[in-house]
């Protein structure tokens, strides 16, 4: 391919140190994407530098950031650049990688970024239909409590958005929270309570089942977030599955990356 041709798709991830989940998730997503873009070299970069840092302790094993990624495109001579993020929502990390792009954008002729995953309304319904396929056989009296990360970014939003449109789509015992945000964990306990719930399933809301997922939601620990409803009396199960494992989700961050250079190919 000639260096005016050539074609660069990096797909960005915060990452994770868990590799059972990596190997789930963000591996097949960047596979999905290899496939969906034949003509495109595959690239990776992560967002957490503590677990960039981490990995390379741990196991010895290096992955780029954002900018060596960028770099590394930039010396292997692309020239168009696709960019999709894995990221939930258009939070802090999205927004820091779109800086750290945009710093080299000289050097390309062109660059297209792919949106996060929740993005537009249509986005959120195909979301939750995605994620309701993998929770077909869920009794209406049970309960699937969903643990997102959650920001302090104003985009923190749309968790209590989607956790009304789950209900608005008739999902009544959908219930979905955040770690760091809201709506919380004591705002679930309280709907869940309230909706009179048999058993509760918890499963993570993130593109991984990482640490978040081993630990704060099907912890041993008092606070986790099964020994908290079990502390009430609800019966829980946990689903230790990322949303990268769905195979619904995985279409949609294509979809996006097919959107990002098509819109851009008509202006």
């Amino acid at each position: 391919m000639d260096k005016a041709e050539k074609k660069g798709l990096l797909v960005v991830s915060f990452g994770t140190s868990v590799n059972r989940t990596r190997e789930k998730t963000i591996d097949v997503i960047e596979a999905d994407m290899e496939a969906a873009f034949p003509d495109y070299t595959l690239y990776r970069g992560w967002t957490s530098k503590m677990i960039i840092r981490k990995l390379m302790k741990r196991d010895g094993v290096r992955i780029n950031t954002v900018k060596e990624a960028i770099e590394r495109m930039i010396a292997d001579g692309v020239r168009e650049a696709v960019i999709q993020p894995t990221h939930v929502i258009n939070g802090i990390e999205n927004e820091q990688m779109k800086e750290d792009v945009l710093a080299y954008q000289d050097h390309f002729a062109s660059v297209h970024f792919g949106t996060p995953l929740l993005t537009s309304e249509e986005d959120s319904a195909e979301v939750i239909q995605a994620v309701m396929a993998e929770h077909a056989n869920l009794p209406k009296e049970d309960a699937l409590v969903l643990m997102g990360h959650g920001t302090t970014h104003y985009a923190n939003s749309i968790y209590a958005a989607l956790d009304y449109k789950f209900k608005d789509m008739g999902y009544h015992n959908v219930f979905l929270g955040t770690v760091e945000a809201y709506p919380s964990m004591e705002t679930l306990m309280e709907q869940v309570c309230a909706y009179g719930a048999g058993r509760v399933t918890l499963a993570p809301f993130m593109v991984v089942a990482g640490d978040h997922a081993l630990h704060d939601m099907s912890g041993a620990d008092q606070d986790s977030w099964k020994c908290r409803f079990e502390a009430v009396g609800f019966q829980v199960d946990c689903v230790l599955k990322g949303l990268g494992e769905y195979p619904g989700i995985r279409r949609l961050y294509v979809r996006h990356a097919k959107e990002a250079f098509l819109q851009e190919s008509e202006r």
